[in-house]
């Protein structure tokens, strides 16, 4: 990432390494499709997705992206995950593999589910 800091989802991108852009751009699109009502912003220089609390963020890293919906929405779907390179609350996806676009909009879509449903949801 570039030194000045991204203030906006798209400065972030623009700063990641290219071979990062187009799995960005991808799990932007499919995200903001999940939760269109959620509002974006730049915290602690990571991009996240607030409805009206945290949804869900994603990372640029030099040869993955990650992408942090919670640990429990992660739990949720370990078995499904068993094949991808996972910690307790990221799901890392290499720039040279598919964006796994459909497990990743149904972990999404759990999460808005679980904070819709959750009036004293925490932050995370």
């Amino acid at each position: 990432m570039a030194n000045k800091a991204p203030a906006t989802i798209d400065d972030y991108i623009a700063a990641a390494p290219p071979e990062a852009h187009a799995h960005l751009r991808r799990l932007r699109a499919l995200l903001r499709r999940v939760a269109p009502e959620a509002r974006e912003a730049i915290k602690w220089g990571t991009p996240f997705f607030i409805e009206p609390r945290f949804l869900f963020a994603f990372s640029a890293h030099k040869a993955h992206l990650g992408f942090a919906p919670s640990a429990e929405a992660l739990e949720a779907f370990r078995n499904e995950l068993a094949g991808h390179q996972t910690t307790k609350e990221l799901l890392k996806v290499r720039y040279d593999e598919p964006l796994p676009e459909d497990l990743i909009r149904r972990i999404a879509e759990h999460r808005l589910r679980v904070v819709k449903a959750r009036e004293d949801d925490s932050f995370w």
